[in-house]
């Protein structure tokens, strides 16, 4: 490839440069405040590259680039390009789009609580993604213990059944199909399921109580009583969660372990001071990366992903480029 003819029509901004193999295929997709100068980098070859650098540009053979107006658009650029074409030396989250989703039908008039393989843009509130497919399940199970909310697909506004299902009668749903509960009240306990999936448990206890004493107060006694028990549910849920700081905020706290030339990072999620879980999730290609350089490529395609981003974030090593992933994430 003729370097000094790339270097000519690449220009001095911001963007993303695409580098190509002989035939075709997407080597390396990378961000740059000057693509000039990125792209100039690599035609040096110089001592200063790591083997698997100098192996992957001995490949390429065409750059293309697209030009943005500032460094931020070029990051959000990148991580989508990535996500889409998985280029052979990029670093890559394993599987990252077989990672379950916790899904709210919200758009619907009974929302249901579902386990959902990808985001859709169908006006659904989506939790996640989790790397643990079992945490799913009994995340789930406990939602369902807690609130009567149905967990059927039948479409609830064309013909409706003729008797309610055995959840009904175990008091696991209220029997919307059959119209034993108005939408508005339905709805109220949709948004008590939101507050919980938010980690907002301490809210949501607020919310319950004050529900409560309204129901007591008009004579609601049996509408009371389920929200007692709701309440006590929830209670020894929060009781069970241990403290992990003195500070109420939201928090992720993430971590890099390599070994073997693997690597993993954990994300624990701290929300409102308290633990709610973790995850792990394992990168390829990291082989001859320095844990900057892995932090970073982390928290792009994690947090691209991501329908929760806390207002702090504490990391074991700050990524290379932290100035822009943090303008990209307060955005």
């Amino acid at each position: 490839m003729d370097w000094q003819e790339q270097l000519n029509l690449i220009p001095d901004r911001p963007g993303v440069y695409l580098m190509k193999s002989e035939e075709g295929d997407y080597i390396y997709i990378g961000k740059a405040i000057s693509l000039k100068n990125r792209v100039r980098a690599y035609a040096q070859n110089g001592k200063n590259m790591s083997p698997k650098t100098k192996i992957m540009t001995g490949q390429i053979d065409k750059v293309d680039y697209i030009v943005t107006d500032t460094e931020v658009e070029a990051l959000i650029l990148e991580s989508n390009l990535i996500k889409k074409h998985r280029p052979k030396y990029n670093i890559n989250l394993k599987d990252d789009k077989h990672y379950p989703y916790i899904q709210v039908t919200v758009n619907e008039d009974f929302p249901r609580i579902v386990k959902a393989r990808k985001v859709k843009k169908d006006g659904s509130r989506y939790f996640g993604p989790f790397a643990d497919g079992g945490a799913v399940s009994e995340t789930l199970d406990l939602i369902r213990g807690i609130f009567p909310v149905r967990d059927c697909r039948k479409d609830l506004t064309k013909n409706r059944p003729k008797r309610p299902c055995l959840n009904y009668y175990i008091k696991k749903c209220l029997a919307p199909c059959q119209g034993r509960i108005a939408i508005e009240e339905y709805q109220a306990i949709i948004r008590e399921v939101l507050l919980f999936l938010e980690g907002r448990q301490n809210d949501l206890i607020r919310s319950m109580k004050k529900e409560m004493k309204n129901a007591s107060d008009n004579l609601q006694y049996e509408k009371a009583a389920k929200l007692r028990d709701r309440i006590e549910a929830v209670e020894k849920i929060v009781a069970r969660q241990k403290l992990s700081a003195d500070s109420e905020e939201d928090r992720d706290v993430i971590a890099l372990s390599r070994n073997n030339g693997k690597s993993c990072v954990q994300v624990f999620y701290v929300r409102d001071g308290k633990l709610m879980g973790r995850d792990q999730y394992f990168l390829a290609k990291t082989q001859g990366m320095d844990d900057q350089y892995i932090l970073s490529a982390f928290l792009k395609q994690y947090y691209i992903n991501a329908l929760q981003i806390p207002k702090e974030i504490l990391i074991s090593k700050m990524p290379e480029d932290q100035e822009v992933v943090s303008a990209w994430l307060g955005e």
